[in-house]
């Protein structure tokens, strides 16, 4: 993982970190593992991004469960972008879901775009790998072309809202008990799936506000 504010994030939200690697003139994280000082020029060649910070570190991953009663959850079917799949959760979290479920064959939770895309969300909340047929709660699958207005369907009782691979979409035979749709002026198809998907997450959190 790279940038400070990241591994202090993951510090913070009780995550095992186990190896600092800085480049000069880095300050050491307290909490986030053995320090281990780079010579220079050595982090431009070891980074995944193409303008590194100087703080890395080596986080412990974790294997994520649905908590127990979970009432809100999203779920990414298939979801091929790792950009995609880290606003996803960075949305998740913001609009007060209680995990993030990514079906066998999405992009790894892991993958060093998508943490730095969820902007540290990824270590406060849930992100699981699950079939989607497995998710215990009223499915709500959005589409572009079927399903009722998303803003006339009742959000309050416990469901997953559902997106789909960013090429294909949710399979016209997928689990789903419910399908809507967000109308739009214009001639695009779709929005993107990442912005669909908090379009729809805020208006759960809208309905749960005000219910």
């Amino acid at each position: 993982m790279e940038g400070r504010s990241l591994i202090e994030q993951a510090v913070q939200a009780g995550w095992t970190c186990t190896d600092q690697y800085l480049a000069p003139p880095a300050e050491p994280i307290a909490g986030a593992g053995d320090v281990h000082l780079l010579a220079p020029n050595v982090v431009e060649r070891v980074a995944s991004t193409d303008s590194p910070q100087p703080h890395l570190a080596v986080v412990r991953q974790r294997s994520g469960a649905l908590p127990a009663g979970a009432g809100f959850v999203v779920v990414a079917d298939r979801l091929g972008d790792p950009g995609n799949a880290g606003t996803i959760i960075r949305s998740a979290e913001a609009a007060g879901a209680d995990a993030v479920v990514l079906t066998p064959g999405s992009v790894d939770a892991f993958n060093p775009k998508v943490v730095r895309a969820s902007a540290g969300s990824l270590f406060r909340i849930p992100v699981v790998s699950a079939e989607l047929a497995d998710v215990p709660v009223t499915r709500i699958g959005t589409s572009s072309h079927r399903g009722d207005d998303y803003t006339t369907v009742d959000l309050t009782g416990a469901l997953a809202i559902v997106v789909g691979n960013e090429a294909h979409g949710l399979d016209a035979d997928a689990p789903i008990d419910t399908w809507v749709t967000i109308p739009h002026a214009g001639a695009a198809e779709s929005l993107n799936v990442a912005m669909a998907a908090t379009v729809v997450m805020f208006e759960v959190a809208r309905q749960r506000r005000n219910h």
